[in-house]
């Protein structure tokens, strides 16, 4: 005969067993969705790369900042740079001495010691400004005299306030070139007149791009002229000035290093902004200077003339896949194509940023947000091409332990 006592304690124990269960059930913790990237980390953008009209001679390089590099010309081996050298001494000014726009800065004046000096640099065939004992230059002043019409003796002048004497600045100058990266560069003075202050144009134009970065240094360089205290007023040698888009940066020319030029020019597409920055060294033919500025002129304009807005990624395009512990799996695809500014051949990074402890999807729910790392900082969704489930019952009874 059963026992009705040990029968209730029976059922009190299936009855707690089985409440065990469904709180284990409803409590075990679930595992969220595997996700794992499935495109590339770099995309080309179609078509063939662009042919620019690179110089004859000497060598150069261009890019679009914010877009890529369309590369370099020529031997890329260190060269003399003559005037282009003042780009550096001016970034250093600036850098130690910030200016906002509007602003005069420092003010040096000008001693009988310096006036002869000047004197010695005309004898010699410097590029100078004529200066006056107890004339007083701004800051914005002086740099107008050195980036305009090119006064190696304000370069001078600059190196003394700065750093105390040229040799002084000239340390500063090289190690602020390594922490550049321009590792093909050694500057002897501040104003390049020194045949062995050398460069490349790869280097020149890492400068180029953290100058042109200054606010300040961007508006004087686009100045076609200024009015100094004595000197009166002086032109920029740029003639690339106001046409088409140029607006910068600083010519160079010598026997030694031909006409130079780091040039940049401003473009519009699709509503952006975009700046061309280049540089040409070595230009031999014809008169130094108009043959820098022509070279210059013919590579920012094919340069320019190379940006378009190209399809990156088209939709449907698969992102990444997610998978569930049961091992059932979705993949997300581009909801809208990827378009950004570029050219043919030209390689963008592309950055996947997933959601994360995603434990279950439905159909057309956004795995993750796709941009491409280019000016247009486009983006779009990577969504789920199917519903995807957490862990199944089964798998959940064989892990209550």
């Amino acid at each position: 005969m059963t026992d009705p006592r040990r029968v209730a304690v029976g059922t009190l124990v299936l009855v707690l067993l089985a409440g065990a269960l469904v709180w284990r059930l409803q409590t075990e913790g679930t595992p969220p969705l595997v996700m794992q990237r499935t495109l590339a980390a770099y995309v080309r953008t179609p078509g063939s790369a662009p042919v620019l009209a690179w110089p004859r001679e000497g060598q150069a390089a261009v890019e679009v900042e914010g877009v890529g590099s369309f590369g370099v010309s020529g031997e890329s081996r260190p060269v003399p740079i003559a005037s282009v050298a003042k780009v550096m001494t001016a970034y250093l000014t600036l850098r130690e001495h910030p200016l906002a726009v509007g602003e005069q800065g420092f003010t040096m004046t000008i001693t009988p010691t310096e006036v002869a000096e000047r004197g010695q640099r005309v004898a010699l065939g410097e590029s100078t400004v004529r200066v006056r004992a107890g004339e007083r230059l701004t800051e914005r002043q002086a740099l107008q005299a050195l980036l305009l019409p090119s006064a190696n003796n304000i370069a001078a002048l600059l190196a003394i306030h700065d750093a105390g004497g040229p040799a002084a600045f000239v340390a500063r100058m090289n190690s602020t070139a390594r922490s550049l990266g321009m590792t093909s560069t050694n500057y002897t003075d501040p104003s390049g007149f020194d045949q062995s202050t050398v460069s490349t144009a790869a280097d020149q134009l890492k400068l180029a791009r953290v100058a042109m970065r200054i606010p300040t240094f961007a508006e004087i360089v686009d100045e076609p002229a200024a009015v100094l205290p004595v000197a009166g007023r002086v032109a920029n040698y740029n003639g690339l000035l106001g046409t088409e888009g140029y607006v910068g940066v600083k010519t160079g020319s010598d026997s030694a290093a031909g006409g130079c030029l780091v040039f940049a020019k401003r473009v519009s597409l699709d509503g952006k902004r975009l700046t061309v920055l280049g540089v040409v060294l070595g230009q031999q033919q014809g008169a130094l200077v108009e043959a820098a500025l022509a070279s210059a002129q013919r590579l920012g304009d094919s340069a320019a003339a190379a940006l378009r807005v190209e399809t990156v990624l088209a939709t449907g395009t698969g992102v990444l896949r997610a998978s569930n512990v049961d091992g059932q799996r979705t993949t997300g695809a581009i909801a809208a194509p990827l378009r950004e500014i570029g050219w043919g051949g030209l390689t963008l990074a592309v950055r996947v940023r997933m959601r994360m402890a995603v434990k279950s999807l439905s159909a057309s729910e956004r795995m993750a947000t796709v941009s491409v790392e280019g000016a247009s900082a486009a983006t779009t969704g990577a969504l789920a091409v199917r519903a995807l489930s957490g862990p199944s019952l089964g798998w959940r009874l064989r892990h209550l332990l």
